[in-house]
């Protein structure tokens, strides 16, 4: 098990209340510290258990891409609370989460990269958005919106929904639209635009960003494809 909160040695587990206790009674568990780098490359074998966020999932999975491994390497992940990648692969949290790091099978699931190095395990956010929008071939945006939400697809690696503003004075929230496809690729020159990839935001304000799907999966232990 990767511990990657912050408190050190086991007292980490705590947090999760008797899951963090059961699992530390079977598996080891390594202090690794919030978003890991390659300082646990050694460790990625077999089946490992990320104790943490998204974040945390998503600096795991970097790893395992950047050594190649990710037909290798069963991740398994477990949280307090539900989280985007939760949601969307309809993993548990708590007590169940550890359980499942044990015993359930591992789904491929799609790996979504940035052009920046990174990739996306959960969920990411550009805010606001003033400019054009592609998916794949598809312009979807040529204009304002409030901001873009990306996600893993099953089907064809990643979605896209665009959040309009309201049209009318008074209303909370105006139309969306989600498209999937293989990759997106946005252009703001007109306002740069604040990038959130599972929780952390980018550095600086950015022009252009793109999403796209990887061509390896990620094996996540546990994980429901959604139906259609």
């Amino acid at each position: 098990m990767l511990n990657c909160r912050s408190i050190a040695g086991t007292a980490g587990l705590s947090g999760l209340g008797a899951a963090g206790r059961a699992g530390s009674a079977d598996i080891p568990v390594h202090q690794v510290g919030p978003r890991p780098g390659k300082e646990i490359d050694a460790l990625l074998v077999g089946r490992v258990v990320v104790l943490g966020d998204d974040a945390d999932l998503a600096a795991v999975a970097l790893r395992l891409l950047r050594r190649e491994s990710l037909g290798a390497v069963e991740v398994a992940y477990a949280t307090r609370t539900a989280t985007p990648v939760t949601r969307l692969w309809s993993l548990p949290v708590g007590q169940a989460a550890v359980t499942a790091a044990a015993v359930a099978p591992a789904t491929a699931v799609p790996l979504v990269r940035d052009d920046v190095g990174g990739v996306l395990v959960g969920l990411g956010t550009l805010s606001p958005v003033m400019g054009t929008v592609y998916v794949d071939e598809h312009l979807v945006l040529s204009g304002p919106a409030d901001g873009l939400e990306v996600r893993p697809d099953p089907v064809r690696g990643l979605s896209v929904t665009v959040n309009f503003p309201p049209r009318a004075l008074g209303l909370r929230r105006g139309r969306t639209t989600t498209t999937a496809g293989r990759a997106v690729q946005t252009g703001t020159h007109a306002r740069p635009t604040t990038v959130t990839s599972d929780g952390v935001e980018y550095r600086r304000p950015m022009d252009t960003w793109i999403f796209y799907k990887h061509t390896e999966p990620l094996l996540l232990v546990g994980a429901t494809l959604p139906t259609r």
